[in-house]
Order: structure tokens, then sequence, then C-alpha cells
């Protein structure tokens, strides 16, 4: 069967990807530098790519408390509703109210990695979120109640055989509510999901030779049922200047 249109604009993003992450590993030996350039080339990938209203960074996350999170290594994140608190020097600090989503990113998808992406989710969901009344031209909506976080892992290979089995699905149960990955990207191997109902964890994994663009409509599709990020209450955050 022929590849279409869109298989071979997909193809060719994967390729995109998949070369420019292989040549970061192989370039470079420092494990800090190597860290780095991944986490750029998958910033890149999803800031090209995703809808504008869609911003994406690392950076740091921080609620009106004044409390703040770890630092996350991909935020994506509402600029078109919230304001960046700071922004110098690629040294962002982003409300919490304007987050959709938080990935770490990591060579390869092991079971040292998961828990560790798991920590610095949960120290992006820990965060309180304000949510004000909404004005517009016929009168105001109530406040919401903010939208569950999404929280991911996003690697180039897998330590494990095959790269999304039992031992994945096993140390995804090991993560608590605040900590728990939603989804995940494998550049060389697929994609996986998970769903929760009580304790009980299903793994939706799907293994593809072009797992960034299976990866993008994933994301996107959770994106379409969280809407859009809650208002601001920016009196809780002008407290602070005195």
């Amino acid at each position: 069967m022929k590849k279409n249109h869109l298989q071979k604009l997909f193809s060719s993003l994967q390729n995109q990807l998949e070369t420019n992450l292989q040549a970061g590993r192989e370039a470079l030996p420092h494990p800090v530098a190597k860290g780095n350039s991944t986490e750029l080339d998958w910033v890149k990938a999803l800031k090209e790519h995703l809808p504008q209203r869609y911003q994406v960074s690392n950076g740091f996350v921080i609620d009106s408390n004044g409390k703040q999170s770890e630092q996350i290594d991909v935020v994506i994140y509402d600029r078109q509703y919230t304001p960046l608190l700071y922004n110098k020097n690629e040294q962002r600090f982003i409300p919490s109210e304007s987050v959709y989503a938080v990935f770490e990113v990591r060579q390869s998808l092991n079971h040292k990695n998961i828990l560790y992406a798991g920590k610095k989710v949960s120290s992006v969901r820990r965060l309180y979120r304000t949510s004000a009344e909404i004005y517009h031209a016929g009168g105001k909506h109530e406040p919401r109640q903010p939208f569950p976080i999404v929280g991911g892992i996003l690697t180039y290979n897998s330590d494990w055989k095959p790269g999304m089995g039992r031992p994945l699905t096993d140390t995804l149960k090991k993560l608590n509510k605040n900590s728990r990955l939603d989804i995940g990207c494998i550049a060389s191997v697929g994609t996986f999901e998970t769903s929760y109902l009580g304790t009980k964890i299903q793994i939706t994994s799907k293994f593809s030779n072009m797992a960034l663009a299976s990866f993008m409509f994933h994301l996107l599709e959770k994106f379409q049922t969280l809407a859009t990020v809650t208002a601001i209450d920016y009196k809780a955050y002008n407290r602070w200047l005195k």
C-alpha cells in the first residue's frame, strides 16, 4: 500500500526528531550537555507543531503562595490569558494557573526515570491554583475548578524489551496520585497512555515507527477535554507587592 501525504509528512517529522536526538546522544559525551541538548530538541519539536495557544519551554512553576516546583524540562502553558512572572536569559517562572502539561525528558525509559519523572510532576500538581470570575459582554462566568494537569515522560529509547511491557505497568503502579504519568513518548518505540479507576491502572501502548506524530495527536486529544485554563486571580499575586 502506498503512503498517503499525511503518512509522508509524519514520517518526515519522526525522522527529523529521531535524527536530532540520536546526534546529540552520539556527539555529546558529557551527560549534562547531552541532557540539555535532548531537552531542547523536544521543546523545539513541540513548540513548532502544537497550536499557537500552547507555549512550550522549560522553567519553574510557581503559585500565588510563593511555592515553586522543581525545574521542569518541558512545560506546556497558556500565554493568552496568563503572564509569565519572570522571563530573563531563558529563566522562566510560570504561574501555576497557566499550566496544561509538564514533562520530564530522559534518554531512556526505565524504572528509575519513571519514578523521577513522577517526582517532578508531583512538584507541579501540589501547587495551589486560583480561579477568578470570567467577564464577557453578556456578564460573567463564575470561577471553575482547575483541571488536572497532564504529566508525562519523553525519552529516545527504552531499556526494557519489549519497550513498553510488564515492567512499565508495574513501575507506573508505584506512583501515587500526584505523581501519576498520563502519557509518554519513546521516540524510537512508540507511545503509552494511562487511565485510572480507583487503584486500578490501565495502560494503552502503541508501538509505532511514527511515535512523535502519534504522541502529538494523543496529547491534543487530552487538551481538547481540558478546554482553557482557569482565569488567574491577580489579587492573590498582588498581595505580595509592598
